[in-house]
Parts: C-alpha cells; sequence; structure tokens
C-alpha cells in the first residue's frame, strides 16, 4: 500500500502544552479515515499541519509524497 497521507513522530507543542505528541500515521489511497477524540485532543491542529498552515514542532508529514513544511505550495 503507498501511503497517501503520512506522519511520523508529528509533535505541535504550544508553549509547555503538547497538543500532538508523536503522532504516527498512515493513510493509503482509497481509504476512508475518521481522526475521533475529545475536545482538546489535537484532531483540529492535526489537521491544520497536515494542511499547511501550522508548523508542526517535531516530527514530519507528507501529503502525496510533498513534505507539508518545505513544499507547502505542493501539498496545497
Amino acid at each position: 500500500m503507498t501511503a497517501v497521507v503520512e506522519a511520523d513522530g508529528l509533535v505541535r507543542q504550544f508553549g509547555s502544552y503538547r497538543a500532538v505528541d508523536g503522532l504516527d500515521l498512515q493513510i493509503g489511497r482509497s481509504e476512508v479515515f475518521g481522526l475521533l477524540g475529545p475536545n482538546g485532543a489535537g484532531k483540529t491542529t492535526t489537521i491544520r499541519m497536515l494542511a499547511t498552515l501550522l508548523a508542526p514542532t517535531a516530527g514530519s508529514a507528507r501529503v502525496c509524497g510533498f513534505n507539508v513544511v518545505g513544499q507547502a505550495k505542493e501539498v496545497r
């Protein structure tokens, strides 16, 4: 399976608060994926990082093979 969305150790920290802490994720082509959790679990922060609207503090993420930090234009 070729992953279309990948995250490896994705972290986003706001001061001392870690909204996303070491997320590993692989979503393949044609897969349906749900991101569930309570308020404050980091769902919106994760989507914002994958959409290049927020830079990760650590780790890496790729969408269709493009890095969300270094290739934001291609991701969009």
